[in-house]
């Protein structure tokens, strides 16, 4: 199975990832494509405070959990012990779309756009990983950089950019 385009937004924590997708879900909507998110985290994940029906209803040992609003819906899966899911199994639960973007998943089959900022005192990954490619960075490009680099304070230079990767058919995902 084919999956149309992903790709990952990875770098340092505190490197802006989550504000840069903010900021490039508005122009890539505008530009006509529909975009899902998928968001890795380290930490337990509480969607509804505890104490509250969906989430008694999870400590009480439900597989799973659907809460459901006049606004928006959303499945809880507990994993019980069972290994997390991998990125592949991921995208087949979303409804089609145009792009994916991935935050946070660090390694894989997709191609990843680096979020760099020397300030934070970190190295940047590029160098040591070939699925980078691309870095935003608040920096000019850095001499002997092998992927594209793009202005980090331009989210439109970057949502152009990204488009025009779309359209030319990068960031294909075989499932």
């Amino acid at each position: 199975m084919a999956y149309p385009a992903v790709l990952g937004l990875v770098g340092w924590s505190g490197s802006g990832k989550t504000q840069l997708l903010e900021q490039l879900l508005p122009l890539l909507q505008h530009a006509g494509l529909r975009v899902s998110v998928i968001k890795h985290s380290h930490h337990d994940v509480t969607l509804e405070p505890p104490g509250k029906d969906s989430a008694r209803a999870r400590v009480a040992g439900a597989q799973q959990v659907l809460l459901s609003s006049p606004w928006r819906w959303a499945l809880v899966n507990e994993l019980r012990g069972a290994p997390e899911p991998e990125l592949p199994e991921l995208l087949t639960r979303l409804d089609p779309v145009d792009l994916v973007l991935v935050e946070s998943f660090k390694r894989g089959q997709h191609a990843r756009l680096e979020v760099w900022r020397p300030a934070l005192g970190k190295p940047p990954l590029y160098p040591e990983d070939a699925g980078i490619v691309a870095v935003a960075s608040d920096i000019p490009a850095v001499a002997g950089a092998t992927c594209a680099w793009l202005d980090l304070n331009n989210p439109p230079q970057i949502a152009a950019w990204l488009l025009q990767q779309y359209q030319a058919g990068a960031w294909t995902y075989n499932l």
